[in-house]
């Protein structure tokens, strides 16, 4: 038997692990830390330094594996995102079966928190085919918690909905139906900037809660080039970055 636990962290600042999670991972025989290849490193040194900060059981084992890469270059979203996470769950076995054959515990740290946009569950649901395997879940901050934090803004208007969508559904269909405010996930390709901007304000970040945050706020139309700018530079100062973004129409006028 494996006991997956899927631990949210955040956005990788250890203040942001919350005390269930500090034990989560101090109970685990194994802590898988992916690696996502050179350009990407920092990730895998920002895991490996959060284990090194929280995790104090001399017995837990620490152990890296290599992410397969999704192609990109499919024109069959779904099916290349599936075929994606079959990999990575093959990889998750093989490098379990590697360090726990007679069975253990197993903890992952996932950024912001596994159960909000995230696939580690539905990759997680794949190991059950091969192995028995309970998953637990320690929630974490998510990066619209973060985000709204740092710009110190409500999620929502009053009495008023809010929609959750993606870059690659904002770019493909345009503003949601009967939505004022929109949360953008995994967009990274900055879909706002194909949308009509009047009357739209945005609230952008990027490393939230990190020390290389960068925020930008403003009216959509004078903001949005700008935030095209920063977020170059970021990735090519890093080689990665996470940002994600708030947008609200005025409905007044």
């Amino acid at each position: 038997m494996i006991e997956l636990c899927l631990v949210g962290i955040g956005t990788g600042n250890p203040d942001h692990v919350t005390r269930q999670g500090v034990k989560a991972l101090n109970a685990a025989d194994l802590i898988l830390v992916p690696r996502k290849g050179a350009g990407k490193a920092d990730l895998a040194e920002l895991r490996l330094q959060l284990c090194k900060e929280l995790v104090t059981n001399p017995v837990t084992q620490v152990v890296g594996f290599n992410m397969p890469v999704r192609d990109t270059d499919d024109p069959d979203y779904p099916a290349a995102v599936h075929r994606w996470h079959d990999a990575i769950a093959e990889v998750w076995l093989a490098t379990i079966r590697t360090h726990l054959p007679a069975g253990g515990s197993v903890a992952l740290l996932v950024w912001g928190d596994p159960s909000l946009y995230d696939s580690t569950l539905r990759i997680a649901e794949r190991l059950a085919v091969h192995l028995p395997v309970k998953v637990t879940v320690v929630p974490g901050i998510t990066a619209l918690q973060a985000l709204t934090a740092a710009h110190a803004i409500a999620l929502n208007d009053i009495n008023a909905p809010v929609t959750i969508t993606t870059g690659r559904q904002l770019r493909d269909f345009g503003w949601p139906v009967n939505a004022d405010t929109v949360a953008v996930m995994l967009d990274g390709h900055c879909a706002f900037q194909h949308l009509a901007t009047e009357g739209v304000t945005i609230w952008w970040g990027a490393y939230l809660g990190m020390p290389q945050q960068i925020l930008v706020c403003g009216p959509l139309t004078e903001v949005s080039a700008r935030i095209l700018v920063e977020r170059q530079a970021a990735r090519a100062a890093h080689g990665w970055v996470m940002d994600t973004y708030l947008m609200r129409r005025d409905t007044r006028g």
